[in-house]
């Protein structure tokens, strides 16, 4: 294989990623997960810091606010 040829799948993967615009759902999807787990992670942390209480409703609301806010931005 010659570094041409290199060069060609380099063009062509990155012609075939800026025409995919992929589904929606996995990215809401994923959104959830990551908002989940860093608003386990936020109110984790601030438990540990006396500042808040560690409990579901706090994490479902700081994963919600997390998600809500990530949404409105990447979809502006």
């Amino acid at each position: 294989m010659s570094d041409g040829d290199g060069d060609a799948d380099a063009e062509g993967f990155e012609a075939g990623v800026e025409s995919s615009e992929g589904d929606p759902r996995v990215l809401l999807v994923m959104n959830a997960v990551l908002s989940a787990l860093f608003g386990w992670t936020i109110v984790w942390g601030l438990s540990y810091l006396g500042f808040l209480e560690f409990g579901v409703i706090n994490v479902a609301t700081a994963a919600i606010l997390l998600f809500a806010m990530t949404y409105l931005v990447t979809m502006s």
